[in-house]
């Protein structure tokens, strides 16, 4: 039996694994072969009768008895008896009424719960999930679905208000799942998707863009607002599907929802999910606490007040309550983002993070309101107290930029016992003005401006080479207007 229930578990696809998982409250996330090793030991080492329970249900539905080309794949070794215990229902086209049409396929998913979404609010579901229904074995197929609106229903949406031009807050949705009864199922488009309502195609969400090479850009499967291609009156609507047939079940519910914006959950959020400062600091405490069986004590915890969504400083303290760390985010970009791509992970530690496990820290937010700016660090104490670590940053950064050596003025003479002029030019041609200015002020003064031959000339005036200097073209000069060697810098 056990050997049967691995092998079962071996032909699993990602979906029925993920699923499978799911159900036993373990991770669905990671490539195939991830996913069968952790279904592999949870059958190893937790062989319960919900467990078998579920991998049976899994098996017959991807392996159904009715189909002989199906029961033709079933692996060796894998026992026939297992698929007599439980079958999938596999109904033909039947008279199944809603608001006395008749609906396209007469296997409605009834056991088939969506997944509550932060933010959309359900108030009346229009259509319950139903499976789409394979007519030929084309891959491409068409299926159709309709329902009517009450008077009431109409005029509630035809009277919302609009959150921005052409979205309304009270709107008509389609949803679109996995067939799976086990657990609560996530939006999941089927390959190449288009939907028309009253033969008018709508707007289906794309794909995300990726910034990493090599990775697959990602479609956001998000409900698809059909409101204004609707006859928003008692008039009958007609939805039709088109799905890629790959071997995927899927189904389609139709509800009556109330839009949030990120606004309006972040108004919920601090009115209803608020920690207190002192719950926090015993749980600072409690995490600081001194373990006697650890070999490391614990003094501080130092926690960031730049948030990791935006690099920048934190408004509103933000944290998920099943975390184990004290790092939050801020509550007003992570609820903006999930607004704009819903992935609801925490940035911190890339833990689940729905909407209902969030909560504002209050001791956060104090620390925030009391400390200045510039301050992007403090370290909680075991007392559940804190202090800013600015001021050791400060200390570090003074000390980097104080220089070991000590600041020579080079315009003082006797500095390090040199002359800073040591031209011959200067001393021989200077020597009047240098005497001058020694017995002046005790020691020489250098004009920078004058080359040697203007210094020459100016000091005694007599020179045997002057009429040869005047018909010799003038020595070339540098970059600047005095000699190379005038002045030498120590």
């Amino acid at each position: 039996m056990f050997l049967d229930t691995c092998n079962m578990v071996k032909n699993f696809r990602v979906s029925d694994l993920q699923t499978l998982l799911a159900s036993m409250g373990r991770s669905k996330s990671g490539l195939k072969q991830d996913l069968v090793g952790r279904a592999l030991r949870l059958v190893q080492t937790e062989c319960s009768p919900e467990l078998l329970k579920n991998v049976r249900q899994l098996y017959e539905s991807r392996f159904p008895k009715a189909s002989g080309w199906l029961a033709a794949r079933r692996p060796e070794g894998v026992s026939v008896a297992y698929s007599s215990l439980s079958s999938s229902p596999t109904g033909t086209q039947g008279t199944d009424y809603l608001n006395g049409i008749p609906k396209l396929s007469s296997t409605p998913a009834a056991e088939v719960k969506l997944v509550s979404l932060p933010f959309y609010q359900t108030l009346e579901k229009l259509l319950l999930p139903t499976e789409l229904i394979a007519q030929n074995s084309e891959k491409l197929q068409d299926s159709q679905c309709v329902f009517e609106l009450t008077q009431s229903q109409a005029d509630q949406v035809r009277n919302s208000t609009e959150l921005r031009p052409g979205m309304k807050a009270i709107q008509v949705v389609l949803r679109i799942c996995y067939t799976d009864s086990i657990g609560v199922q996530e939006d999941q488009y089927p390959p190449n998707i288009a939907v028309k309502v009253n033969q008018s195609y709508c707007h289906v969400p794309g794909y995300y863009p990726s910034n990493k090479p090599g990775v697959e850009p990602r479609r956001p499967c998000r409900p698809v607002n059909i409101t204004p291609w609707l006859q928003l009156s008692t008039a009958t609507n007609r939805v039709t599907v088109t799905w890629g047939n790959f071997g995927k079940r899927y189904s389609v519910a139709v509800d009556l929802v109330r839009v949030f914006t990120s606004a309006e959950l972040f108004g919920q959020l601090k009115h209803c999910s608020v920690e207190s400062a002192e719950r926090c600091r015993e749980r600072i405490q409690d995490k600081l606490r001194f373990d006697p069986e650890s070999e490391i004590a614990t003094t501080g915890l130092r926690v960031s007040l730049i948030c990791p969504l935006v690099k920048m400083r934190i408004g509103v303290p933000c944290r998920v309550i099943t975390c184990a760390h004290l790092q939050c985010f801020d509550a007003i970009f992570f609820l903006q983002m999930n607004e704009k791509k819903p992935t609801w992970t925490c940035p911190v530690c890339d833990k689940q993070a729905p909407f209902e496990l969030l909560t504002i820290d209050g001791l956060a937010s104090e620390i925030l309101k009391e400390t200045h700016e510039d301050i992007e660090e403090i370290e909680y104490l075991t007392d559940g107290s804190w202090r800013p670590i600015r001021d050791e940053k400060e200390k570090e950064r003074e000390r980097s930029n104080t220089p070991d050596y000590p600041v020579l003025d080079i315009c003082v003479p006797e500095v390090n016992g040199h002359s800073p002029a040591h031209s011959s030019t200067s001393q021989t041609g200077k020597s009047g003005a240098g005497s001058t200015a020694g017995g002046a002020g005790g020691g020489v003064v250098v004009d920078l401006t004058l080359d040697s031959e203007e210094e020459g000339g100016g000091a005694g005036g007599d020179s045997d080479d002057t009429e040869d200097s005047q018909d010799s073209p003038a020595p070339k000069r540098g970059r600047y207007d005095y000699d190379k060697d005038l002045v030498t810098a120590y």
